[in-house]
């Protein structure tokens, strides 16, 4: 006796859902775990072109305190600081400083270089942040939280 077999259905694979966004953070930026600061000044052109993307960068990752900073205002903190370059950024876990130099005014860098940071274990990170000379000073020199306190 043969069966009755039933029909053949095409299989339907949804595609792959993208990462939950990260929901906003209740925190002030700077006293969110990660923390991207700007350090730019008015007359600067490049600074002016640069800070839309980088208000887009502050939109795609709430949870990550972004901070725009004119160097040459004399509450900013970092007047004292030897800018010569701009944009001149500085990233920030907790109290390590990860990154502050210039960088290139190319917004996929700055996003390249948080996604790395974001993806190393604190205690990868803490190496990190102290495995140069260079970078063993900015732990002292640069830790703009540090100064907000």
């Amino acid at each position: 006796m043969i069966g009755i077999q039933p029909p053949i259905l095409p299989v339907l694979m949804s595609a792959p859902k993208p990462a939950p966004k990260p929901a906003p953070s209740p925190l002030a930026p700077v006293e969110r775990e990660f923390l991207v600061v700007c350090l730019c000044a008015a007359w600067c052109g490049t600074c002016r072109e640069y800070e839309a993307g980088f208000r887009e960068l502050e939109a795609q990752y709430p949870d990550v305190g972004f901070a725009w900073v004119d160097i040459e205002d004399e509450n900013s903190g970092v007047e004292d600081w030897d800018i010569e370059n701009f944009p001149t950024l500085l990233i920030q876990r907790k109290e390590l400083v990860l990154f502050c130099g210039p960088m290139l005014p190319h917004h996929g860098i700055l996003k390249q270089a948080l996604e790395t940071y974001r993806l190393q274990s604190p205690a990868e990170a803490a190496q990190y942040a102290h495995a140069t000379p260079e970078r063993a000073g900015w732990q002292a020199m640069r830790n703009y939280r540090g100064l907000l306190r």
